[in-house]
């Protein structure tokens, strides 16, 4: 399991990390949703459910349900800044489509 953190995305995961410092870590995984599939799902996590995956990637604590494993492994995460707007982005290599607003994606 491989996962990769920019380093502007460490940078923003830490910032909400301290302002919550009783969370378990930053949850990583994706959820059925969208015009193409999948969605990409970042958040602090409370703690760790059954078969979730506890990654330290570049002093991040990443926490990955099990069903989500094979969907994001490989990806990168970064986080952009343009102009008023801010937001993870996602390089995954098991991706074969997005939908044209880049919201989901899907798999071959």
């Amino acid at each position: 399991m491989t996962i990769t953190i920019t380093p502007s995305a460490r940078e923003r995961m830490h910032h909400f990390l301290a302002h919550t410092p009783n969370a378990a870590g930053v949850r990583f995984g994706v959820k059925r949703t969208g015009c193409s599939g999948f969605a990409y799902v970042v958040d602090l996590a409370s703690d760790l459910a059954e078969g979730d995956q506890s990654l330290d990637v570049d002093g991040v604590r990443l926490i990955v349900d099990a069903k989500s494993l094979p969907l994001v492994d490989g990806t990168v995460i970064d986080f952009q800044r343009q102009g008023l707007n801010a937001a993870f982005v996602f390089h995954n290599p098991n991706a074969t489509g997005e939908c044209g607003c880049g919201e989901s994606f899907t798999v071959g």
